[in-house]
């Protein structure tokens, strides 16, 4: 693990410092800062004068939206592939036969 790692990584959220240690590199961190505090300063832009822990707040819930929003998209995805897939295996199986 590097010393960045162990030490933390500093970000800054919402106008506040913060240290984060975590097992991920230090850049990915960073980047997943700069996320929330641009979700937390487009929330404030929007609402006026709100309330910095309030807008973190609703930060965290329109990302966990965006997550579980994704996380739906990709089983719908994977259903799909799958559908797809085995109508496919069906089509080659059935092929194969004719050919025997």
């Amino acid at each position: 693990m590097s010393d960045e790692r162990r030490r933390g990584v500093s970000v800054r959220i919402a106008g506040e410092e913060h240290t984060i240690r975590a097992d991920a590199e230090p850049e990915y961190l960073r980047a997943c800062a700069r996320h929330v505090d641009d979700r937390v300063a487009e929330i404030r832009g929007k609402g006026g004068l709100i309330e910095t822990h309030k807008a973190t707040i609703l930060a965290a819930l329109s990302i966990a939206d965006e997550l579980f929003q994704a996380r739906e998209e990709l089983e719908r995805v994977r259903r799909e592939a799958g559908t797809r897939a085995g109508a496919l295996a069906r089509r080659l199986e059935r092929g194969l036969a004719e050919q025997d």
